[in-house]
């Protein structure tokens, strides 16, 4: 059950004060969970999780500053020094009528009980203040084997929580680990479960499944279990295409993009897609520019209006997923056609709406912004440059001003 001790990083350190508060209150306190995981595979750990045998209102009257992010299930936000922590009350759960929130929680006083509940072996560890591992279901183990395993029988920590069933692929691709037999047949019986699960917690795990390292063996389980049966618009034809792709991708932007090249989706049916993963307006809009760029770039070559169009950032994802994909891209043709760019935006002309009606007696209507549009053009091909008295002369000489007034 205890195992050896290791040396805590300056993130647990940081969090002893609040460890030896409870303690000397005459409550365990252990960190749990994640950050144990990763110090024990020796990954940087950034934040980290408190229980304690401690009932909420206990640590609410021990800390002067808390929060109450979610009391009813026995969880306290305290605030120590410039850091914020959570801190659980050991609990045990009854059903889950929602695949998702237990019914109720009842708090205890130990440990094990509390780690019982957890998904997996190797997220079921707790660690004091000395450094010493508390292992009640050999996680320790599990994680030398590199398998995830769910902690007791499968079936049941499946139908408390199905997020748990995507979680396991998500943890395959970011630690290369694989899972255990028993849990994959358990997630393949119960797949069905995740139309339980709202699709903004979906979409976190899905996402984090594909920027894992090792994202082509989370998509295996994905796909082999029949979980992205229970989610919308995915087909095979898209994520074994996903799998082809030998290079990770750095960002959600990448992953939908490729997804929509290689999936068997009708352009009219992208847009629909895409919201019913609840995405941003934002990242729809970019997602949106992203596709249609790479569609003409693999038809026409980089270009001075494309790339002032799209921007900088756009331009530069565009051809990164390009050579995702296996097509030619150019990144430096593309920072250097953005550098040479004469302006970056309408707004940097030189003339403005009101400078050309003050030229004529016509009032602001479409040939005021039609007359815009040339007159960008013309500098962005360095036709003439972006000076007001070059830009008046050049339209003086078209006659692009109807009924224009003397210059």
């Amino acid at each position: 059950m205890v195992n050896n001790r290791i040396e805590l990083n300056k993130v647990f350190i940081d969090a002893l004060p609040v460890l030896d508060k409870l303690n000397t209150a005459g409550f365990e306190a252990y960190f749990v969970g994640g950050s144990v995981r990763d110090a024990l595979l020796g990954k940087e750990v950034n934040d980290v999780d408190i229980a304690t045998s401690a009932f909420p209102l206990e640590v609410k009257h021990l800390f002067k500053k808390t929060i109450d992010v979610g009391i009813e299930h026995g969880t306290v936000m305290i605030l120590s020094g410039n850091n914020s922590y959570e801190i659980t009350t050991f609990r045990t759960e009854s059903t889950y009528q929602d695949f998702r929130r237990p019914d109720s929680v009842t708090f205890v006083r130990s440990l094990k009980e509390d780690l019982k509940r957890r998904d997996f072996t190797i997220n079921a560890l707790a660690m004091d203040r000395e450094g010493i591992i508390h292992d009640y279901f050999k996680g320790k183990e599990d994680l030398k084997s590199r398998l995830i395993k769910a902690v007791g029988i499968p079936d049941e920590r499946f139908n408390e929580d199905a997020l748990r069933m995507l979680r396991a692929t998500r943890f395959a691709s970011q630690l290369d680990f694989e899972i255990e037999e028993n849990t994959v047949n358990a997630i393949k019986k119960h797949a069905r479960l995740l139309e339980h699960i709202a699709m903004e917690r979906i979409q976190i795990e899905f996402v984090k499944m594909l920027l894992g390292r090792s994202k082509n063996k989370g998509l295996i389980y994905f796909i082999e279990t029949d979980l992205y049966v229970y989610c919308p618009g995915l087909d095979r034809q898209g994520l074994e295409g996903l799998i082809n792709i030998e290079e990770d991708f750095e960002n959600e932007l990448q992953i939908w993009v490729s997804y929509l090249l290689l999936s068997s989706l009708k352009f009219n049916q992208h847009r629909g897609f895409l919201r019913s993963w609840k995405l941003s307006n934002k990242m729809i809009q970019d997602i949106e520019i992203v596709y249609n760029t790479i569609q003409e770039r693999l038809h026409k070559q980089i270009n001075v209006k494309t790339v002032y169009k799209v921007g900088i950032n756009l331009s530069l994802e565009t051809e990164k997923v390009l050579d995702l994909l296996g097509y030619p891209s150019n990144l430096g043709l593309v920072e250097s056609t953005y550098n040479s760019l004469p302006i970056y935006s309408k707004k940097e002309l030189a003339v403005s709406g009101s400078d050309l009606l003050k030229l004529t007696d016509h009032n602001a209507g479409k040939w005021l912004g039609d007359l815009l549009e040339q007159i960008e053009q013309a500098v962005l091909d360095k036709e003439i440059e972006n000076d007001y008295s070059q830009i008046l002369e050049w339209i003086t000489d078209k006659q692009l001003i109807p009924e224009q007034k003397e210059i």
